[in-house]
């Protein structure tokens, strides 16, 4: 435990004296003897090699979770703490596309686009990481602490800051750091021009990383800080496949240099990373039922029998996919491979 003691001794915890360090010490002893909390130094096994890279990568984090998750290939979904409807939808079924195709998101567990993205892989069975801006031993935002629950079970929770740290507004622009550090890109959602999503895609650009943002109306104001990404740089992402179009490259780095991704999948159920996955049995009869001519969602319904809900959803992930295209008139179209 040297290293933690070393690391809380350097760590500037508000108002701790010498006196307070060694109840500190034995308060993070005690959180680290429960099951799945763990404590990762820079340059131990576990540490994430991408955050590594960083020159103010943290000396240290804390996991409430499977720190192997940190490990994974990952995509950064961030936006507005009060979203419109429609961004929500899209950080939901952006999300649940990315852990489809063997990615992890990664977000920072805010009220808004950050929840949205973080129950949009959950929901789809994929791998999730949050990067908080308190210590691993509160709640914050309170209304999220089922979320983080959720989370710890199936991903990961992860601070630089020590138990009993709480929420200041200095803490998250550090915090924004580790989310694009951990990540290969960043997608922003929606967000003003003032806006701490727009200073984690500012990191990301300065880490070397991915900028991605979704367009919108000129008339939402949540729309500009997306457009004034778009005009510095960022790409202008209307598919999941406009996101996979940049990352393609930096995975195959990553395993020409020894790095393999693994995909996102369930503990236990790791494999290489597949950028095309197979689709379950549901998406084939759908599929199948759809073929090349143009077809409604009432002709899909008769032709598989599935319900209305799920042929709705199912079409949005094979849209997103570039499986499929979408017609004038709500109809949908077969994409000739």
């Amino acid at each position: 435990m040297e290293e933690l003691e070393t690391w809380l001794a350097r760590s500037r915890v508000h108002g701790m004296d010498a006196v307070a360090l060694p109840l500190l010490i034995e308060r993070h002893r005690r959180w680290l003897e429960q099951p799945s909390h763990h404590f990762i130094p820079r340059g131990a096994p576990g540490y994430p090699a991408l955050l590594a890279e960083l020159p103010d990568a943290p000396a240290a984090l804390l996991v409430r979770g499977d720190p192997k998750v940190l490990c994974l290939p990952q995509l950064a979904i961030v936006g507005s703490r009060n979203p419109t409807n429609a961004g929500r939808e899209n950080a939901c079924q952006f999300a649940a596309h990315l852990v489809h195709s063997g990615l992890a998101v990664t977000s920072g567990l805010a009220i808004g686009i950050d929840t949205a993205a973080h129950r949009g892989a959950l929901d789809n069975g994929g791998r999730t990481i949050a990067v908080c801006g308190t210590g691993l031993d509160i709640d914050y935002p309170h209304a999220n602490a089922r979320l983080s629950a959720e989370i710890a079970s199936s991903g990961a929770l992860v601070s630089e800051f020590p138990l009993g740290t709480q929420a200041t507004r200095s803490n998250f622009p550090r915090r924004n750091r580790i989310i694009s550090g951990l990540s290969l890109g960043t997608l922003v959602v929606e967000a003003a021009v003032r806006s701490g999503s727009l200073i984690t895609a500012r990191l990301a650009a300065e880490q070397g990383r991915e900028v991605f943002a979704l367009p919108g109306s000129i008339h939402n104001p949540l729309a500009r800080g997306c457009h004034r990404l778009i005009r510095e740089g960022a790409k202008l992402v209307e598919t999941a496949e406009d996101i996979f179009e940049e990352l393609r490259p930096l995975l195959g780095a990553l395993q020409a240099t020894g790095r393999k991704p693994a995909r996102a999948g369930p503990e236990g159920a790791e494999t290489a990373t597949v950028l095309t996955p197979a689709l379950d049995k549901g998406y084939e009869i759908l599929l199948d039922a759809l073929g090349f001519e143009p077809a409604g969602v009432d002709v899909l319904i008769a032709r598989t029998g599935l319900a209305a809900d799920e042929v709705a959803s199912m079409l949005l992930i094979l849209e997103l996919e570039a499986r499929i295209d979408a017609c004038p008139g709500g109809l949908y179209v077969r994409r000739v491979s």
